[in-house]
């Protein structure tokens, strides 16, 4: 067996996992390999532990987030109170939003186990795209397919037990 084939046999490196997860993260999903090996290689992984914030609400931060491993938490700050809103768990992809632009969280995300993040920033993010301008039609069509769907399964799954929210949809309007 040659060296080249010992490579392929092996675990994959941390890059081909980056690619893996992008290629599988709707933003991403449609973009040619060349672009997304380029993103790949521009994410970072970071862990974070047990009670560590992973961002705050009113920030804007820049940063997108795909969860590895672990879990954690949306939050919500009103007034005095805190409310839990949903566990974010392994493959949940969280900010792409704030690689297209200025975008205060509206919600903060906190570990509520050891979690390992892949992370890529607005600032990584803008300057690739100047390598690929051709590209933001493709993500544009990922986003809102992706807003769409989101609203067609909160109707589905909500829509007779929640009077109230449902004046208050239309996010696919926008």
């Amino acid at each position: 067996m040659n060296s080249s084939e010992k490579n392929r046999s092996g675990p994959p490196s941390e890059l081909q996992e980056n690619l893996e997860i992008l290629r599988e993260t709707y933003f991403f999903s449609g973009l040619p390999l060349e672009t997304l090996k380029v993103f790949a290689y521009l994410c970072t992984r970071v862990k974070f532990k047990q009670g560590e914030y992973i961002f705050r609400q009113n920030e804007d931060d820049g940063r997108a987030f795909y969860i590895i491993s672990g879990k954690a938490r949306l939050e919500r700050a009103d007034n005095s109170t805190t409310k839990e809103i949903r566990d974010c768990r392994t493959g949940e992809f969280l900010g792409g939003l704030t690689l297209l632009g200025e975008v205060r969280r509206l919600f903060s995300l906190k570990a509520v186990q050891d979690t390992v993040c892949l992370i890529l920033n607005r600032d990584k993010f803008s300057k690739a795209l100047e390598q690929f301008p051709d590209i933001m039609p493709r993500i544009f069509k990922a986003v809102a397919k992706n807003i769409d769907a989101w609203e067609e399964r909160f109707l589905a799954d909500r829509a007779d037990s929640c009077g109230e929210c449902i004046v208050n949809l239309g996010v696919s309007l926008i």
